[in-house]
């Protein structure tokens, strides 16, 4: 099929009742979520997961994207109205979001964002649906070496490209590694770190790791802080309205960043929010008047904006052709589909043909939906920002425990979950990525499984990862990832020393 028809098909998939349904509980999910500074959709999503048990993988995938783009989508949202981003990929909009709020232009920054979302989000399903199947016939051709280097360079760039220390992230994913190794040998049936205890001959479950780091840590971290909460009734967020010299001024920015931050989360570990960064400086850096930035500037709610959308389309075309996540998000998401034993990759195209081009196309619906919902809606979807903490704490723990209990029926998980939430919210406390480390976790026996076969076809010989010209090149890019971050640092203290100097 050319691509024309692939997507007819892809809607006779996406408009089915069921699925018209779950994009639409997705990304109205997404966008209460994306409200509520602190949750973000890693948790949502691994909050989800004991759903997609039972259901068609192409609804559940469909469900779970919607989640994620919805709460990208509706982050804004918190972040021009409290400066309280409800999602990382958003703190940039809360450098001019927040001023214009503050100048009785909140309906006019939350109207920017939506606008500007539904373009990047459009453009970036407009990009997979092209890019996608390209790089699928291209990654058939991979065999243990490529995999293993692509892997590798999809741990590489999403620890080097983490926010905080480079070498605590790299521990991170040096943890989850270990802990993928945990359980019984596939190939040698050596038992590895179970300690003799039979519960761990299995390995642990990515259920209870995923909602252990992510979505316990988080509610450990609400209580234990015990801040008052920030959602203060306040003024009207006043007209919606754009002006045609405003949409003009908007209209450079919006294209440009949609097409870059498209490519931005292409790249396995990029991800929204650095997309929405880059924007951000890049606009204020070729900008006529630059000193306006940060004082109400509307192309600085547009670029951040429409980046963090398009990044956040761009991380799928990884995932669905290559099997590698493009983002922290997308790695939980890979987690629920192996789970639900779809393995994501070259033959996805193929062999779940109904996922591939279902998926895409629920885009096109979501991002309509989710123009829809936002620009009425606003007004009263800002209402949830205002939900008791208590009771936003008791419902993510019920959704823990439930869903752990739920899949295994085994307490000795519950412990588990409960030593993961531990971890987690020690990793915050001391600065520790957790993405990396779920992304380890889930490519770590991929990764060890890709080693071997390498080892195996080339006799031992570790010259094989080098030998083969699109292994030894993503080997370099991989080291590349891991050098000019930090080269870039030391540059940049340097010049700031300089600075001090003169």
């Amino acid at each position: 099929m050319d691509t024309f028809e692939s997507m007819l098909y892809g809607f006779q998939v996406a408009l089915t009742w069921q699925n018209v349904m779950f994009v639409f509980i997705g990304v109205l999910a997404g966008t209460i979520i994306g409200m509520l500074p602190g949750l973000g959709p890693i948790s949502a999503i691994a909050v989800m997961i004991p759903l997609s048990y039972g259901m068609d993988p192409a609804s559940a995938l469909i469900l779970m994207a919607g989640v994620y783009y919805g709460a990208i989508f509706g982050g804004s949202t918190s972040s021009i109205l409290l400066n309280a981003p409800g999602v990382a990929s958003t703190v940039a909009t809360t450098f001019d979001g927040y001023p214009l709020a503050q100048q009785g232009k909140a309906g006019k920054a939350l109207a920017i964002a939506a606008i500007a979302s539904f373009i990047g989000g459009t453009f970036a399903t407009v990009g997979l649906m092209l890019v996608a199947p390209q790089l699928a016939r291209v990654a058939i051709t991979f065999g243990p070496t490529e995999y293993f280097a692509l892997m590798l360079l999809g741990l590489t760039a999403i620890a080097s490209l983490s926010e905080g220390s480079t070498i605590k992230a790299f521990i991170s994913a040096c943890v989850g590694i270990m802990v993928a190794t945990i359980g019984i040998d596939s190939q040698t049936g050596t038992q590895r770190f179970t300690f003799g205890n039979a519960k761990l001959f299995d390995g642990i479950d990515f259920l209870v790791i995923a909602l252990g780091l992510f979505a316990l840590a988080e509610v450990t971290s609400l209580i234990i802080t015990r801040k008052e909460s920030l959602f203060k009734s306040g003024s009207s967020i006043g007209s919606l309205k754009i002006t045609k010299s405003e949409a003009k001024v908007m209209a450079g920015p919006v294209a440009r960043q949609s097409i870059f931050g498209f490519f931005v989360g292409v790249l396995p570990g990029a991800g929204a929010t650095i997309a929405s960064f880059l924007a951000y400086f890049f606009e204020k850096r070729i900008a006529k008047d630059p000193n306006s930035f940060g004082k109400g500037n509307v192309v600085g709610v547009a670029a951040p904006e429409s980046a963090n959308n398009a990044a956040a389309g761009g991380s799928f075309v990884p995932l669905l052709t290559l099997g590698i996540p493009g983002s922290g998000t997308t790695a939980i998401m890979l987690g629920a589909l192996l789970v639900v034993g779809v393995q994501p990759g070259p033959m996805l195209l193929n062999d779940h043909p109904d996922i591939f081009w279902g998926v895409i196309a629920s885009m096109y619906i979501g991002n309509v939906m989710l123009l829809v919902l936002n620009l009425p809606l606003i007004p009263y979807i800002a209402k949830i920002l205002y939900i008791p903490k208590g009771m936003l704490i008791s419902l993510i723990l019920i959704f823990c425990l439930v869903g752990v209990y739920g899949v295994s029926f085994s307490q000795f998980d519950l412990y588990v979950l409960i030593i993961f939430g531990v971890i987690g919210y020690a990793m915050r406390l001391l600065s520790f990525p957790a993405a990396p480390f779920i992304l380890a976790f889930i490519l770590g026996g991929m990764m060890e499984q890709s080693f071997r076969q390498a080892l195996t076809i080339s006799n031992g010989s570790l010259l094989t990862f080098v030998e083969r010209p699109i292994s030894a090149t993503l080997i370099v890019v991989a080291l590349a990832s891991l050098l000019v971050p930090v080269l870039i640092r030391k540059f940049i203290i340097r010049k700031n020393r300089m600075k001090g100097i003169l």
